[in-house]
């Protein structure tokens, strides 16, 4: 017992004389945070994303027709019965170019394109239109010739048309009016009007129209 107690006195003694451990130099430095690391993952879509949807079409206006259906037709008005055609009548009246008349005279026409001494047509009428009020007469003037107007004859005077009011004057001209020493069978009558003034004076003429009219004795 006594060995024992002298062995931890021993173990006392020996701990109490060792030196203190030394203090470390400087406080150990943590070291720094490292930095993080980024790492960037692509991800494939597992479907395709879906169309935008259109926009509704606005709908068509519907347009409704309502047909009423009268109760009762109106009456139609009666048409008015067709005024009376007269028939048309070709009178042969012949129409001659204002040419002809050359300013003096407009409106010319002659009731036929021939006339005879014995048959019919017997006469012929001339009607033609003064513009100028200067004229207060119109004189005829005449002549005939052969067919091939080889031999015409002399101008002779016939006499004054008849004046109708408004510078208008007609005149009949028959088979019998041409002058014995002037009748040729198958013949031209050519003719020509003559404006006269109030004093009788000459104021102005138409051409000389030949070669329209033909005269004959008996029926061409």
């Amino acid at each position: 017992m006594k060995k024992i107690t002298i062995l931890l006195l021993a173990i006392v003694l020996t701990a109490c004389g060792a030196p203190a451990p030394a203090a470390p130099a400087e406080q150990a430095v943590a070291p720094a945070p490292a930095e993080p690391v980024v790492v960037t993952v692509v991800v494939e879509p597992t479907q395709a994303p879906a169309e935008p949807v259109a926009p509704a079409a606005p709908a068509e206006p519907v347009v409704v027709t309502v047909v009423v259906e009268p109760t009762s037709a109106p009456a139609e008005p009666a048409a008015p019965a067709p005024a009376p055609v007269e028939p048309a009548v070709d009178d042969g009246t012949v129409a001659l170019d204002d040419a002809f008349g050359k300013g003096v005279f407009v409106n010319m026409t002659m009731s036929s394109s021939n006339f005879t001494l014995r048959c019919s047509p017997r006469d012929i009428t001339f009607n033609v239109t003064a513009p100028n009020t200067d004229i207060k007469d119109v004189l005829l003037y005449y002549r005939t010739a052969d067919i091939k107007r080889l031999y015409p004859s002399e101008w002779r005077a016939f006499g004054n048309m008849t004046a109708n009011g408004n510078g208008n004057f007609t005149l009949t001209f028959s088979g019998e009016d041409i002058h014995p020493d002037l009748r040729i069978d198958g013949s031209y009558f050519d003719f020509q009007f003559i404006g006269l003034a109030k004093s009788g004076d000459v104021v102005d003429r138409s051409q000389k129209i030949e070669s329209l009219v033909q005269y004959t004795f008996d029926c061409p």
